[in-house]
């Protein structure tokens, strides 16, 4: 049997088996749209951690940060960062937002924000920015599992179709199990994950260069300056550096698939809980980095897209295919799982607070699943890209959600206003000058968020909301 379809067996089995057990498990739940979207709001800590790892750790976790520690070097550690930051944000606000979701009977954010700001026009609008984030978020799971099909096939596969089907198989899935369905089948993937990126941090290290130290010395030996950040506004440097935490963890829990999450736990204390040892889970992020970096020495001169394959690369070069086969597995649950919470939060979105009608929830799984099937044939772009552009976009949701909670004189006006040039100013950076750094290095998504904060609050001090809603709780 040859090497590619050795592990191409492997990782076929282990995603069936994976979706088999997590249909299992949900067989006798009834799929109306309270189980659907937000699992009967019964998640307690323990599941409600297994979902969030689920969906927040995903392909780029897996092969997008080793990509960029092999690319960049030291501006990877954003990565190890922001999610830590994101959490003890979300700390202090996410609790409230669960509270006042299971008192109302929300969903999802537009959800939220029309009932805070009583505007349904404003809902609207954020549902449909979330749905067409969402669906080049998707993409970035494709992509990530077209590397590592295509390498795990040895390159003798036509990827194109194997991540068609997979991901069709995945979008069936997600129309029969709902949220619970993914929350169980992340038991699974975060299990393979775990034990892939401990032989990656751990074991290659040791086995190419005899400890984690040597494998240091020698990047600095080969690549001088690459393990630490350049000064002040040089390109991907301090300022760049602190200004990408900053927006990233700010819009950490903006997308569609976290209001589900949030909305699916049943009890403030599981939200609180899960915010303080959350931050546990980004040691995975550690030995990712560590595989980049030994990659970076035992494979070099990789560019481009290339940089993200170099991880598995490293694989398929010096270990048997059951190696590349298991790896593969994890790394594809780790896209596939994360593309199914954020089909079914695109659907959510689209059929509650779009077209007005939760019914239509479950068809729209499949709609948004050809949607993001034919955005990613024709869209090139490497993991750290999608993911810049989707957090670019997402994070000017995030001063109308907190204020929401804690200030009452903020109208939809000004929310709206300040999503609207935020959104703007994001675009003219990323798509009319091809930048990720704005002036001395700043992240240009902070620059758009400034402008919005700064718009929101002089529309707020100029007219402020005459009638404020209920009592916050």
């Amino acid at each position: 049997m040859s090497p590619a379809i050795q592990a191409i067996l492997i990782i076929a089995a282990i995603v069936l088996g994976t979706i088999a057990f997590a249909l299992y498990s949900v067989r006798h739940f009834k799929m109306e749209p309270q189980e659907f979207i937000v699992g009967g709001r019964s998640f307690g800590s323990v599941l409600l951690w297994i979902l969030l790892a689920g969906e927040i750790y995903t392909s780029f976790t897996f092969l997008g940060a080793a990509g960029y520690a092999y690319q960049r070097g030291a501006p990877s550690y954003y990565i190890l960062a922001y999610g830590t930051v994101g959490y003890v944000i979300a700390y202090f606000y996410l609790p409230r937002v669960w509270k006042i979701g299971k008192e109302r009977g929300l969903m999802t954010w537009p959800d939220f924000l029309i009932d805070r700001y009583g505007s349904k026009t404003l809902g609207i609008g954020v549902a449909l920015l979330q749905f067409f984030l969402a669906v080049p978020y998707i993409t970035l799971q494709l992509s990530g599992l077209r590397t590592i099909l295509s390498i795990a096939g040895y390159n003798m596969l036509n990827t194109t179709v194997e991540v068609s089907i997979a991901f069709l198989l995945i979008a069936l899935f997600v129309f029969t199990a709902g949220i619970r369905g993914t929350a169980w089948a992340s038991v699974v993937k975060d299990t393979l994950v775990l034990g892939a990126v401990l032989f990656a941090g751990v074991y290659l290290p040791l086995h190419f260069f005899g400890s984690s130290g040597a494998m240091f010395a020698r990047v600095a030996q080969v690549h001088p300056h690459w393990l630490w950040l350049h000064p002040g506004d040089a390109p991907f440097g301090v300022n760049w550096y602190v200004t990408t935490v900053t927006l990233t963890a700010i819009g950490f829990f903006m997308g569609p698939a976290n209001a589900q999450a949030v909305f699916s736990a049943k009890s403030e204390d599981a939200v609180r809980r899960n915010m303080i040892y959350m931050p546990l889970y980004q040691i995975v992020v550690i030995f990712v980095l560590l595989a980049g970096f030994t990659a970076l020495i035992v494979t070099p001169g990789l560019k481009g897209s290339q940089g993200d394959q170099s991880f598995l690369l490293l694989l398929q070069k010096y270990f048997p295919p059951f190696v590349v086969g298991l790896v593969g597995a994890a790394g594809c649950l780790a896209g596939l799982l994360p593309a199914s919470a954020l089909l079914m939060g695109a659907a959510s979105i689209f059929s509650r607070n779009v077209a007005g009608n939760t019914r239509f929830v479950r068809p729209m799984v499949l709609v948004c699943a050809v949607l993001a099937l034919i955005l990613w044939l024709f869209l090139s772009s490497n993991l750290v890209d999608l993911l810049l552009f989707y957090y670019n976009g997402i994070t000017q949701l995030a001063p109308g959600m907190i204020l929401a909670v804690y200030w009452r004189r903020v109208s939809a006006w000004a929310v709206g206003a300040g999503i609207v040039t935020g959104e703007l100013i994001a675009l003219y950076f990323l798509e009319f000058l091809k930048s990720t750094s704005g002036p001395y290095g700043i992240n240009p998504g902070l620059i758009a968020l400034a402008a919005n904060v700064a718009v929101l609050l002089l529309i707020t001090w100029v007219a402020p909301r005459r009638q404020p809603e209920a009592a916050l709780t």
